[in-house]
């Protein structure tokens, strides 16, 4: 897993927004279960856009981490702080002018709801692939809190964002850099 990119917004980046300020946001959420590579794609997108990028995991207080390791999901209840700092946080870099890439898994919706809450310059990126591509990828992975376990679970838990939510799909079984390209592409193409 790369760690995420941080940058301050160079002058490319600012034509970027400055060229389409109607149709840019302030933050991409890059959501999907546990082993689509929120962190790979949310760090190269940050890194071909210019923008900060943030991983949500950082933002767990210490007993989800401790509870997730122990091969225990978590609840509702135990992701709402979790989610609210992460919102906390798109907010704070939007006030200021900033863009953010933020890894998340916001696997339902209501989850997305908290991290978006009603902003139209927040768009959801959803890394969408079948279980068994996924379970193979976290079979290889090491050093990481989500044990493979879990993978039934964030399936079970999954709600696709559905169209009214404007989410940008991308098919994981791809190149990472095609799956950039692609967020990219339609992030400069469709309106929030």
């Amino acid at each position: 897993m790369k760690p995420c990119f941080f940058s301050t917004v160079p002058r490319q980046a600012e034509n970027f927004v400055a060229d389409r300020p109607d149709k840019s946001p302030c933050a991409l959420i890059v959501m999907g279960v546990s082993g689509s590579g929120k962190s790979t794609v949310a760090a190269e997108l940050a890194k071909h856009l210019f923008w900060t990028c943030e991983d949500g995991d950082r933002f767990h207080p210490a007993s989800n981490i401790a509870k997730m390791s122990a091969g225990h999901p978590l609840t509702d209840e135990d992701r709402r702080p979790w989610l609210q700092a992460i919102a906390d946080e798109i907010d704070r870099v939007c006030k200021v002018g900033s863009r953010v890439v933020m890894a998340c898994s916001a696997l339902k919706r209501a989850y997305r709801d908290i991290l978006v809450h009603g902003r139209d310059d927040v768009r959801i990126v959803f890394l969408d692939g079948s279980q068994a591509l996924i379970a193979d990828r976290l079979a290889k992975r090491k050093n990481h809190f989500m044990p493979p376990g879990l993978l039934d679970s964030q399936f079970k838990t999954l709600e696709p964002p559905q169209a009214d939510e404007n989410p940008i799909t991308v098919s994981i079984d791809a190149p990472v850099e095609t799956i950039v390209n692609t967020i990219i592409a339609q992030v400069r193409t469709t309106r929030p």
